[in-house]
Order: structure tokens, then sequence, then C-alpha cells
């Protein structure tokens, strides 16, 4: 077969993540939550874990104000290799003992397939990050742990990459996918990323998973998550992530993007309040 041939072979394959594969959408169920049901999911929490009272008192004031999945960084991709890198195993303890006090499912990057078996009796979901979107070896083992994963969409990824990428995933025996749209590189700077909210009725359409978006790694900009969470749930989305620090200028990521607790609960008001958050 001509090189030509294979392509077009390639391309009019039926993906498991299609709506040609599978026309119902996927809901996903983690302990007390379900992720592309008929409610939508707030993701909340710190961008990374630094210490047990930190966590504790993000957490305590989300499930407080009714936030039931608890996102936080144990291994940090950093751009510059002398950032802060994350906690490792120590943060993976301390995620478990906090969301199993108050009562959270968690969420957490893992950045490589040797952090697999040491991330998966301390974290309910695996989160692969934008920088590892096509880290095939690192897809294909999440895809055989049968853990449930919420893949984010690369800093420069197409639409086809990105489904491409969750294909890796579901090819590998794990239809446990959630996509979310985190902002590609653009040459705008006003933001830190550009939120691309066409991608959210783009996967809806063309897929069966659940579609979330991350106003604060899209935006990176306290004062337009609000109305960029509102467009994320009018184009369709299942849910929102954000990120919350008890005292943001003094965090070891992300200072300038993270919500105070009194932003946050601004914030969550204002969703829920906007009619269109389902709880």
């Amino acid at each position: 077969m001509s090189s030509e041939g294979k392509k077009e072979g390639a391309q009019n394959q039926k993906l498991l993540v299609s709506r040609q594969y599978k026309s119902e959408d996927t809901v996903i169920r983690v302990k007390q939550t379900e992720f592309g049901g008929a409610s939508h999911v707030l993701i909340a929490g710190p961008c990374s874990v630094e210490s047990r009272e930190q966590l504790l008192t993000v957490a305590r004031a989300l499930k407080a104000a009714g936030v039931e999945v608890l996102r936080g960084g144990v291994y940090k991709p950093r751009t510059s290799p002398y950032d802060f890198q994350g906690l490792g195993e120590e943060g993976l303890v301390l995620m478990k003992e906090v969301a199993d006090e108050v009562g959270m499912v968690t969420i957490s990057e893992i950045m490589s397939s040797e952090q697999i078996e040491k991330a998966s009796p301390y974290i309910d979901i695996f989160q692969i990050g934008a920088r590892n979107m096509q880290n095939f070896d690192l897809l294909k083992a999440v895809g055989r742990s049968g853990k449930p994963v919420l893949l984010k969409r690369g800093l420069s990824a197409t639409i086809e990459e990105f489904i491409f990428a969750a294909e890796y995933i579901l090819a590998s025996g794990n239809d446990q996918v959630m996509l979310i749209e985190r902002g590609i590189r653009t040459f705008e700077k006003w933001t830190r990323n550009t939120l691309d909210i066409s991608a959210v009725p783009l996967l809806r359409q063309e897929t069966h998973l659940p579609v979330f978006v991350d106003v604060t790694h899209s935006t990176g900009r306290k004062d337009i998550m609000l109305p960029c969470a509102k467009a994320g749930l009018a184009a369709g989305a299942h849910g929102i992530m954000v990120e919350v620090h008890p005292n943001p200028p003094a965090a070891l990521s992300d200072a300038k993007q993270q919500m105070n607790v009194d932003e946050f609960h601004a914030f969550w008001n204002g969703v829920r309040d906007s009619g269109l958050y389902r709880e």
C-alpha cells in the first residue's frame, strides 16, 4: 500500500474515542463523583502541594463550598530546572491523607511510567500534563493502568493531535479518559495562553469523552477567569478547573494566577449564580 493509502486508511479508521464508535456520552464514576454526567464538576486546589497545612486549608475551604475534587501537583514539570519540582512521594502521601480526612476525589500529574506504581495507591485520577500529551509511552502505560486519566491539551497541539493522544490511552485498554482544554500557545501576550473555546464543542461533537476547561492555565489572569469559565460551560464543558492557594504571593509555583480562598468564593458564587452550572 502506498504512503497516501496508509494515511487515508488511518484517517478513515473508526477511533475508539469517536462518536462513530460510541454515540452516548461516557460517564466516569470516581467515589461519589460523576465526570461527564448530568451535573457539572469543579476541580480545584493548589498548583503544587507544599505542606500539609497548606493543602488541608484549601481542601477544607473547597469541601465546605461544595467542591468534591481536589487537584494538587506533586511532580512538577517546570521550564527552569531551578524552579520548585514538587514534593514527590511526600506530596502523594499528603494528598491521600488530606483527601481521606475531608472526603474528596484527588487528581495529580504523573510525568513518567515509572511514577504510575508509586502514585496509584495515593491518587484517584492521573493527570497527563500539556508537556506530556504526546509522551506516547506514558499514554500507553496509563492506558494499561486502568486508572481514570485527565488528559490536557498540549501547548501547541491541534485538535486532531489531542484526539489521537486520547486514542493511545483507549487503545491500550483504558476507556476512563477525560479531556481538558488548557489554552494553546499563540502570538497573544495579554494572557498566559490563548483559550480555544471552540475546542469544547468540537471535542464534544467528535468524541464521547468528558470535556473540561482549565481557566487558570489558559488565562493566567484572575480578573477574567469567571467570564472564561462561563464561556466554557456555555460551550458545553462538563466542568472547570481552577487553582486555589491560601497565600498565593508565597506560593512555590504559579503565584500570580492562583486565587486565594476569598477570591475563589467570589469566583465560585459567580459561576453558580450564572445559571450555567448544573449542580
